[in-house]
């Protein structure tokens, strides 16, 4: 569905976003992540034809964004994170607006104005002023525009960011019920977000593409094991005889605490073994009490975390550079058909003249 190679942008001396490579699937609701300043909103405000790359290629639905920039961004909708609303219209005449400046012909203006109306559940607020409206309600507006024309790809940059916890989950259900019969990019920073609503998930951090998995597979590839912490009421030779050799232990440490005789231990435990019955049961035979017994498990937040931790720095895959150069003289015609006007004049059938 989107094909992207080697996209880089750089803003001066700045690298904002660093050779970056990722394809996006038909049919799942991507999570893209990273920290505030990442190059999250930089890399969709590119897919989406809204900002000029410095290097790399983007490809939607077969149609490359520089080359076919029409054809590219009618296969997407888009909702910024300040969604492009006017206040003084109301939901309805704002959408019917939106439909005219994509070139939707009137009936099917309004047919689809009606429908998205009813999907983001604005009906009984479709007549009020926009600037009336709460927060909540005007990201619906937003997300109804973006899905205007039909579009293959919805792209939403952070879409519950300031919003209430009643409304964020509201989006988020209206998220789910759009992935249902479209591709989702989701862009957020909150991890409760990306483990609510997607079933794949993009990390970037620094400018650089970090991760890119499923989540379960994510867990597993960052951290395989989970944690067990435990204290016990014995010697450390007779515990690392009896844990060590337990089905799912994978490494043992230990140190003793201030009362005498306990032992703090934390074992690593595999994904696809729980040994803690055979771990009571092993101790119980030996008469060593466990005094206590705690089961950690890595989480999305954590794994984000390890990824994008700035003072140890982030990970970088070995196949994108740190770097890539700018070619400003091969793009140049490129972003000049980017940019042109040429696709966005409605025409009045009744008189023939042309109307920016």
């Amino acid at each position: 569905m989107i094909e992207v190679k080697n996209l880089t942008k750089r803003y001066g001396d700045h690298l904002a976003v660093k050779g970056i490579s990722f394809t996006v699937e038909e049919g799942h609701i991507y999570g893209f992540l990273g920290p505030n300043g990442a190059g999250k909103s930089t890399t969709m405000n590119i897919i989406t034809g809204c900002l000029a790359a410095t290097e790399g290629s983007v490809t939607i639905d077969g149609h490359d964004i520089y080359a076919e920039p029409l054809a590219a961004k009618r296969c997407v909708g888009y909702l910024p994170e300040q969604p492009p609303l006017y206040f003084d219209m109301t939901p309805f005449e704002y959408l019917m607006f939106v439909a005219e400046a994509k070139g939707i012909d009137y009936e099917s203006a309004f047919r689809q104005v009606r429908e998205v109306i009813e999907a983001t559940r604005l009906t009984d607020y479709q007549s009020r002023l926009i600037r009336n409206l709460s927060k909540g309600y005007k990201q619906r507006v937003g997300i109804a525009q973006a899905m205007l024309g039909d579009p293959k790809v919805i792209i939403l940059d952070e879409p519950t960011v300031g919003l209430d916890p009643k409304q964020i989950l509201e989006i988020r259900d209206l998220i789910r019920e759009l992935g249902q019969t479209k591709t989702v990019i989701l862009s957020s920073h909150i991890m409760q977000e990306v483990q609510a609503v997607c079933d794949r998930v993009m990390i970037i951090s620094q400018g650089h593409l970090v991760a890119s998995e499923n989540i379960e597979n994510l867990e597993s590839l960052v951290s395989p094991t989970n944690k067990l912490h435990m204290s016990i009421r014995c010697d450390a030779e007779t515990a690392e005889e009896v844990l060590l050799p337990i089905n799912g232990v994978e490494r043992m440490t230990m140190q003793n605490t201030r009362d005498e005789g306990v032992l703090d231990v934390t074992l690593d435990i595999s994904r696809e073994v729980d040994p803690r019955d055979d771990i009571f049961f092993a101790m119980a035979d030996l008469r060593k009490p466990i005094i206590s017994m705690r089961y950690e498990e890595s989480t999305l937040e954590d794994i984000f975390l390890r990824l994008t931790d700035e003072d140890e720095g982030a990970v970088v895959p070995e196949d994108q550079p740190e770097e890539a150069p700018a070619d400003a003289e091969t793009r140049e015609e490129a972003y000049t058909n980017m940019f042109s006007t040429e696709g966005y004049r409605v025409e009045d059938e009744s008189d023939g003249k042309e109307d920016k």
